[in-house]
């Protein structure tokens, strides 16, 4: 059980929030509303068409070429062997600037050689990132490096995979898993579905960042319960305000 533990500190739990690259369609680039029109000619029903533009604001934001990452939070274990007791520290990371905010996260990753745990990750959080990296110039970290590497050097873990147990056929929400393990709900007062209206319209960042790091430790919460070790283990959760106190280890 030990083992289990130590091996905790090493892993860094994430979730994103992301938002449209701009408040109005009109806003965009004339070569990226070309772009936008072409994916919204795809991922529109047929049965129910939309004016050219009219879902930009909705959907833009899960598309990291149209979109932005409005924050990222953060969170890890560490086993206090001693008193027997987890301790969960989180933070958020956001800035006006994008690029500023994954030069942060960045550095981040670069502390130490994280294993990178996220909910969906492996088809969204992760390759999210990467490319809003890339797009602002930003080169990847260590850990979000996954070209050449055989499968089992690449250090990214995903609870909803874990949870399919090698089943394919669908999408299980964290909300689920939280409901299921008896892990109290992170969507008390925003869902992802709202990110997009509170960023852009409330301009409240703060709001999505509370909503973000409980996205984190229900994700952590989740992957715990997935290796049940003892029940009545006590969760210390420390939240960390200041973004420029890292992990020191």
């Amino acid at each position: 059980m030990a083992d289990f533990f130590d091996q905790l500190n090493d892993i860094l739990f994430l979730d994103i929030e992301t938002a449209s690259l701009t408040e109005n369609f009109e806003e965009l680039p004339e070569r990226i509303q070309d772009e936008w029109l072409k994916k919204e000619r795809l991922i529109q029903s047929p049965e129910h068409l939309h004016d050219p533009g009219a879902l930009y604001f909705d959907r833009a934001g899960i598309h990291a070429e149209f979109g932005q990452v409005v924050c990222v939070g953060v969170g890890y274990f560490q086993w206090k062997k001693k008193d027997k007791k987890l301790a969960f520290r989180s933070k958020c990371y956001a800035h006006e600037d994008e690029r500023e905010l994954l030069l942060e996260f960045k550095a981040l990753l670069e502390k130490k050689k994280w294993i990178l745990c996220a909910h969906n990750g492996k088809e969204f959080d992760f390759p999210y990132l990467c490319r809003r990296m890339l797009i602002n110039g930003v080169s990847l970290p260590e850990p979000l490096q996954i070209s050449g590497k055989k499968p089992w050097e690449v250090r990214h873990l995903d609870t909803m995979e874990l949870w399919k147990f090698g089943d394919y056929k669908h999408y299980t929400r964290l909300e689920l898993l939280a409901s299921v393990f008896g892990i109290p709900s992170s969507k008390d007062d925003l869902d992802g579905s709202q990110v997009n209206t509170t960023f852009h319209l409330e301009k409240d960042v703060e709001k999505i960042k509370k909503y973000c790091l409980r996205d984190v430790e229900v994700t952590a919460r989740v992957y715990m319960a997935m290796h049940p070790q003892s029940d009545d283990l006590e969760i210390e959760i420390i939240h960390l305000e200041d973004s420029k106190k890292d992990h020191k280890d």
